[in-house]
């Protein structure tokens, strides 16, 4: 049994903060401004300047790809395609693998204003096969030995650009299951391990993962939900299956299904292929790309309904985000369910009649205030491609929680490296100033409104007495300190059922052994 005294930030229903948590044996027995004197002889562990508030939780990720990117080549702060190549010509080097990843080249944030070429990485590395992954995991650029070794079976597909190397939409998607299909299963458990140590480190306790990007029969699913059984030091994961096929959900017993990939409804602004209603205003023009007929999401949408599944879908542009709320109402009109907890993922362009039905149809919205004065994808290049005026109603958080809809945070990892510390920076120093929100509407968003896209709320997200002890320790109090400080707060300890976080990693066999041993039911 411990008692924290100090600041306890509770997030419950009134955002009360009180001085006294006591926890015993993985759960919150008492939290209050008064200690009971039967807690009086408890070993107290002073917070002074820190704060104690509830585990963060990332709504939005791809574990496996994320596990698998961090375990190559970052390239994200590079600043010009020439550093880039150093990187990839030592990391080709010392990497003793045959297939080569990278990620997070951007046009934007380089010097030269463009992608790596096939070129470039063949002066560097001609003799292995690599793939270099765009910030926004909806494109690649590859070598000529990656590129021969597939183009018979991408060449006639979309987003086939052998020229330059680039590959984006199918012919991306085909790459994609190519690098997923490459690694071995002891690769991809010891990668996992290491990614939930990092974000452990960051105070996130619970990851809402998307999977299905290529591996045999779905088998990264079923691997994510053995690796969510395995774990025993309190880490959470919820899977979230990605194809449009509900069986995939239901014969593995899960009870949710959707993401990205083939449950996006579209692609991204740094593609150039986000749907929208209205053309792209750059030289290129266009108006993106929306992968599926309304028929077929409907029909999607209500077979899942009518299943008992919880369903979330990408949408970007505003054409893909009405379509999302079109599909949604229709399934829901078909088969009414109170308590559904359906979302629509980034919905970076929303529009008002859409906004309308996710309020009306209680529809969340797990997004990324990452996205906002992003180094990859700067305003200027938006504006460049969108106008003003539709930039000006990019990421509309105040918006969505005005209309009484929940929104919780994600970083859409690998897009965007998980820091929830970021995600509340961007929340509330929003330069719009109009979607900005407080740093206890934000918190909220980081925890309880998390927790409970996944129904996980009545356990977890908020220090209330009767719940399951996951909490973090900030350096300071973010709720008394400058807004524009907000950035500077560390996570100093993460706490899983009371006790302080414990490496996942060990042996690949052991870690199979506690899958096929454990009864939880919580994936």
């Amino acid at each position: 049994m411990k008692c924290f005294e100090g600041k306890i930030l509770s997030v419950n229903k009134n955002n009360d903060v009180f001085r006294y948590l006591v926890e015993d044996k993985g759960r919150i027995v008492f939290v209050g401004n008064e200690l009971p004197e039967q807690y009086k002889d408890v070993k107290r562990l002073k917070l002074g300047r820190r704060a104690l508030i509830p585990a963060f939780v990332d709504t939005h990720q791809h574990f496996a790809s994320f596990s698998t990117f961090q375990a190559g080549l970052n390239v994200m702060d590079a600043e010009s395609n020439e550093e880039i190549s150093e990187m990839v010509r030592d990391f080709a080097a010392r990497s003793k693998s045959k297939m080569l990843v990278a990620f997070g080249a951007s046009p934007y944030s380089v010097k030269e204003k463009r992608l790596i070429s096939r070129e470039e990485l063949d002066a560097v590395c001609p003799d292995k096969e690599i793939m270099v992954v765009k910030y926004d995991g909806h494109a690649c650029i590859v070598n000529s030995k990656l590129l021969a070794k597939m183009d018979s079976k991408i060449k006639d597909l979309r987003g086939y650009h052998p020229d330059t190397g680039e590959m984006n939409q199918e012919a991306f998607f085909k790459f994609s299951d190519y690098m997923s299909s490459s690694l071995s299963l002891i690769e991809l458990i010891a990668n996992m391990q290491d990614a939930v140590d990092l974000m452990a480190s960051k105070g996130i306790g619970m990851v809402h993962t998307v999977s299905g990007v290529g591996f045999a029969g779905n088998l990264d699913i079923t691997m994510e939900k053995l690796f969510a059984k395995s774990l025993q030091n309190g880490f959470q994961l919820r899977v979230f299956p990605q194809p449009m096929n509900i069986k995939v959900a239901t014969s593995r017993k899960l009870p949710r299904i959707g993401g990205c990939f083939e449950s996006a409804l579209d692609g991204c602004f740094g593609s150039h292929d986000a749907a929208m209603n209205e053309p792209y205003t750059d030289e290129e023009g266009g108006e993106g790309v929306l992968y599926y007929t309304d028929e077929k999401v409907t029909q999607f949408c209500k077979e899942a309904n009518r299943a008992g599944l919880q369903i979330e879908m990408h949408a970007i542009g505003d054409k893909a985000f009405d379509q999302a709320t079109r599909a949604l109402k229709a399934a829901l009109d078909d088969f009414p369910r109170e308590d559904h907890r359906h979302g629509i993922i980034h919905d970076c362009l929303p529009t008002e009649e859409g906004i309308k039905i996710c309020s009306e149809y209680n529809i969340q919205m797990p997004v990324q205030s990452a996205f906002i004065g992003w180094k990859q994808e700067p305003d200027e290049y938006l504006e460049k491609i969108m106008g003003a005026e539709r930039c000006s109603r990019l990421n509309p958080i105040r918006t969505f929680m005005d209309n009484g809809i929940n929104v919780s945070f994600g970083s859409d990892a690998p897009c965007t490296f998980p820091d929830p510390i970021v995600w509340l920076d961007k929340a509330v120093n929003n330069p719009n100033r109009d979607e900005a929100v407080t740093i206890q509407d934000a918190l909220r968003m980081c925890t309880i409104n998390g927790y409970y896209t996944t129904f996980d709320e009545q356990q977890r997200g908020s220090l209330e007495a009767g719940k399951i002890a996951d909490m973090v320790i900030l350096s300071e109090d973010p709720y008394e300190i400058p807004a524009e400080e907000i950035g500077n707060l560390k996570v100093e300890k993460l706490l899983l059922r009371g006790r302080v976080y414990k490496s996942c990693k060990q042996p690949v066999a052991k870690t199979v052994i506690d899958a096929m041993t454990s009864t939880s039911t919580a994936y």
